[in-house]
């Protein structure tokens, strides 16, 4: 079995920063891109930063510059620092990962069960 498990979100003012947090445990060989979706109600979930096990990094276009995207391979952990956060970022924010249980998989897609984020303006 494999679970993500997102911590860090809460509510926050416009302007200001969070850091979120996923791990991932259970019965994992390797872990190749990790990333961030946010889904905000009435929304679709939409993709919000990704970093792969070569650690390059790809930001959706309304939070470049504003949010950076990490990982530690020795705790399968990563990371999205949030700064300059406005209204519009609150959502719940679910973590990502494309995870091979042995040599052999090709790796299955796996989620977390959600952290929100709420930024009041």
């Amino acid at each position: 079995q494999v679970q993500l498990v997102e911590s860090g979100g809460g509510l926050v003012q416009a302007g200001g920063s969070l850091r979120l947090s996923c791990a991932a445990s259970g019965s994992i060989f390797s872990i190749n891109a990790m990333g961030w979706y946010r889904q905000a109600p009435g929304n679709q979930r939409e993709f919000v930063a990704a970093v792969t096990s070569g650690e390059i990094t790809n930001y959706a276009n309304s939070v470049k510059a504003r949010f950076t995207i990490s990982r530690d391979n020795a705790k399968r952990t990563v990371y999205l620092q949030m700064s300059s956060l406005k209204p519009e970022d609150t959502a719940i924010y679910y973590c990502n990962a494309d995870i091979k249980q042995s040599r052999w998989d090709y790796g299955n897609n796996y989620w977390g069960q959600g952290t929100q984020v709420t930024v009041s303006s």
